[in-house]
């Protein structure tokens, strides 16, 4: 999910300022509009007489009328507005997650990866608990350090990218397609290092933009990637929105499909992926991947 510093022009970054700014308005627009009560409608009041609408009513204050944008979401503003380091994700890329987001929020958000989007993930979920999981210890105080309300955990993974065939095997088996907490599952690739409150929590949304996967030696995503699919199967109940980032690669392209499932796959714009995962513990006897 980080992404290396790139200095640009002022004219790039003021070109991506507005587009941020452009994809909060558009968030936030039908929630602000639905605030506004209906009996303000200039057809309403007409039809209503002053005692009336006092009695049935009543005028709302002026504080009742204004809100104030939240802290979240001014901070966001102010810190994107005012760097140079450009997201990885594309808008178009992030209008895919910020679609469900908008319908979920306030929600579980779990975020494999802690990077220079963070704060945008967090004002996107305004209300909800946002976390993120991050490899790189010495990056999490990097960043805590700037925005210390950001909740991130330090994980390890024990696999590496040139591990991925070998892994894609051992996904096969009968253990693999058994749905489990992941810490008691007997699949090799289930990730049992996880802080206790990741596995307790139902996590309505789930990000894999993490761990690093561009060379041999990176630990690669194919850990977080079932992992993922295994806590949104494992839901006591309704259906979790999984997002995998650079499917361009291998790893995340083979292993997307193969373990969060074509037939659960929604939309794909860019890089990115949209599954839909339901609840496999409400309907006893679901397949691991539905039917093609």
């Amino acid at each position: 999910m980080r992404s290396k510093p790139q200095f640009t022009c002022s004219f790039k970054v003021a070109l991506l300022s507005l587009a941020f700014l452009s994809l909060f308005i558009l968030l936030f627009r039908s929630s602000i509009f639905s605030l506004s009560p209906p009996h303000l409608t200039p057809t309403t009041l007409s039809s209503l007489s002053y005692d009336d609408h006092q009695q049935d009513h009543p005028l709302p204050t002026t504080t009742q009328l204004c809100t104030k944008a939240p802290p979240s979401l001014t901070n966001a503003i102010i810190h994107y507005a005012t760097t140079n380091v450009t997201p990885q994700q594309t808008l178009a890329e992030i209008s895919v997650s910020a679609k469900v987001l908008q319908r979920k929020s306030p929600c579980n958000f779990l975020v494999f990866g802690l990077g220079h989007d963070s704060l945008m993930w967090t004002s996107l979920n305004y209300g909800g608990r946002t976390v993120f999981l991050e490899e790189d210890k010495s990056w999490i105080h990097q960043v805590q350090s700037k925005v210390p309300s950001l909740e991130s955990y330090h994980v390890v993974y024990d696999t590496k990218v040139h591990q991925a065939d070998q892994l894609m095997k051992i996904g096969a088996q009968e253990e693999c397609t058994k749905v489990s907490d992941p810490r008691l599952s007997e699949c090799e690739l289930a990730h049992k290092g996880f802080p206790r409150e990741i596995y307790e929590t139902e996590w309505d949304v789930i990000m894999v933009d993490a761990p690093t996967g561009y060379f041999e030696g990176a630990p690669g995503r194919m850990s977080a990637i079932y992992t993922a699919g295994l806590m949104a199967r494992n839901r006591e109940h309704g259906e979790s929105d999984v997002f995998v980032h650079d499917v361009n690669r291998v790893v995340e392209d083979t292993f997307s499909k193969a373990f969060l499932c074509e037939g659960y796959l929604r939309e794909q714009e860019g890089r990115i992926r949209h599954f839909n995962i339901p609840s496999h513990r409400a309907r006893l006897g679901r397949p691991f991947c539905p039917p093609s």
